[in-house]
């Protein structure tokens, strides 16, 4: 499926899907997928200003879209941080970057997790967000193993319009969001005891 194509599914099948489900009347009430943010952060890195360069660069190949730097608002002694000092990236995508980035996400970079069951679906804010951590941006195709320089991990959020976590999770579901089934993970433990 195609980049066009995930946006022409989430129109002909999610939203009818999602209408009927939820119950809406309104087709534009249906929750719809808003913008994805992307980031990274560097922390205790003792040669912060290249990690936060080197994390800049992984970030734009990923997403084919430049960062921003974000910047420490205050000074932590413990951290050996100083304020205004460069502390990570950031991107957000919207339009035809999302969904592609959505789509290569789902379908190519999710599946590429070592032991990938699915993803856990316990990372909703309470508003209809999802945020998953990625610790290792070797999954990601756009990443060539042999050229890293260190492992940098990234945070994805995906931000929905949907007002409740359930609402949330049955419209990345609809999209093919590869959760995980907690009742079939919970099984498998309880019979590895």
């Amino acid at each position: 499926m195609s980049t066009l194509a995930l946006q022409q599914h989430y129109k002909d099948k999610v939203v009818p899907a999602l209408k009927k489900k939820l119950g809406y009347t309104n087709a534009h009430q249906v929750p719809r997928l808003e913008k994805i943010v992307v980031t990274s952060c560097m922390g205790k890195s003792p040669d912060r200003k290249v990690a936060v360069d080197d994390a800049v660069n992984e970030i734009q190949k990923i997403t084919g879209q430049r960062p921003s730097i974000t910047y420490s608002k205050k000074a932590v002694a413990n951290f050996k941080l100083r304020e205004g000092e460069a502390l990570g990236a950031r991107v957000t995508l919207r339009g035809a970057r999302m969904w592609e980035f959505l789509h290569r996400f789902i379908n190519i970079t999710a599946p590429n997790i070592r032991d990938f069951r699915g993803i856990s679906s316990k990372s909703f804010d309470g508003r209809g967000n999802y945020a998953c951590g990625i610790s290792d941006q070797s999954i990601f195709p756009e990443i060539e193993i042999d050229q890293i320089k260190r492992t940098i991990g990234f945070d994805l959020i995906f931000v929905t319009s949907a007002p409740t976590d359930a609402e949330g999770r049955e419209l990345l579901t609809e999209l093919g969001m590869p959760f995980r089934d907690m009742k079939k993970a919970n099984e498998v433990e309880a019979a590895a005891n």
